[in-house]
């Protein structure tokens, strides 16, 4: 059963992977790189519970911290890198006052 339970994981690991390649924006790419991640600790859960290797945890944590700290800041530099398209189109000045 929870070897069926790491394919099916496998499975949507597959589909996140095609979702994040044809993603038709940037965060769909993001989300799906995020969800990428996700299951990856999820996955890394389940190995360390079918093995009996507990001490497998703690990388799948720290894994997980790292993922959402590394999306975090992609989605912060995605967030000014448009909010600066946005004003050059509209023909404002950025904050730093230039033009």
């Amino acid at each position: 059963m929870l070897v069926g339970a790491a394919l099916a994981i496998l499975a949507v690991m597959g589909l996140v992977l095609i979702r994040a390649l044809k993603g038709p924006t940037v965060y769909d790419r993001i989300l799906a790189v995020n969800m990428f991640g996700t299951k990856t600790v999820l996955l890394l859960a389940l190995m360390a519970f079918i093995s009996g290797r507990h001490d497998v945890l703690d990388i799948a944590l720290a894994y997980a911290l790292i993922n959402f700290i590394g999306v975090v800041a992609v989605l912060r530099f995605f967030e000014y890198d448009s909010e600066e398209a946005l004003s050059a189109e509209i023909g404002e000045e950025d904050p730093d006052g230039n033009s």
